[in-house]
């Protein structure tokens, strides 16, 4: 469904992407993992045409996408949960999830997405008039995922949604996504610092350094592998 082909991207002078090349297949869960700096949040946003790729090239479905304006990427069934959410605290919980149907023109489909959202976070259900600023950090990140699901998208693509969220909370985020991945046969696109949960939700595994992929392979056979394992998951 997304491949990524050769894909350089540079802030200024520094080459933060170097080649990078990987494969999204549809309907499975794919994960990036790597230190800070790795570039893993670089490729999401050069892929939502946030940043734009000095060579190379992104294709979805088969179509060449690089450098396409952002709205226009959701419009072709991307839709990226940023980094630290970035909700729009001023608006209610449900002016948040009328914003990711923002380019729908189906508005009749409207309220069985609603529904659907509200049974996978419950929370949202009851907070729905509430504003988003005053929401907790895991109630935001439940928000963030089910804005972009509002946008209907075939590929949802999520970085590091484990970020400042209570313990407790984080493995009700992962196993909501493993959750609507099955339920919608919806494509995910994974960034995320927490490399055991990632690996344990996951189909197949990218370890990005310093903008080169490392290591590829099936997210089980990355489990057990040792330097995986003595880098990113605790020696475990």
């Amino acid at each position: 469904m997304l491949e990524l082909k050769d894909l350089q991207v540079c802030y200024g002078s520094i080459v933060a992407l170097q080649g990078l090349s990987l494969k999204v297949q549809s309907g499975s869960i794919v994960t990036l993992i790597g230190a800070n700096g790795a570039g893993k949040t670089t490729a999401l946003r050069a892929i939502s045409g946030i940043l734009k790729a000095t060579a190379g090239a992104i294709f979805f479905e088969g179509e060449n996408i690089t450098n396409r304006p952002p709205h226009k990427i959701v419009a072709s069934g991307i839709s990226h949960v940023p980094e630290g959410r970035m909700i729009f605290a001023n608006l209610t919980v449900r002016e948040n999830l009328l914003m990711g149907a923002y380019l729908r023109k189906d508005k009749q489909r409207f309220a069985e997405d609603f529904d659907y959202v509200f049974n996978m976070f419950p929370r949202l259900k009851e907070r729905e008039k509430q504003v988003a600023g005053t929401l907790s950090g895991g109630e935001q990140q439940m928000l963030a995922i089910g804005r972009a699901l509002m946008s209907k998208p075939k590929c949802l693509m999520l970085d590091e949604p484990s970020l400042g969220i209570a313990p407790l909370l984080v493995k009700t985020i992962f196993s909501k996504i493993a959750e609507i991945n099955k339920q919608l046969s919806l494509t995910v696109l994974l960034v995320e610092q927490n490399a055991n949960l990632a690996l344990e939700i996951s189909d197949y595994g990218y370890v990005l350094e310093t903008g080169r992929i490392i290591i590829e392979a099936p997210s089980c056979d990355l489990r057990r592998n040792e330097k995986v394992r003595s880098a990113y998951l605790g020696g475990e």
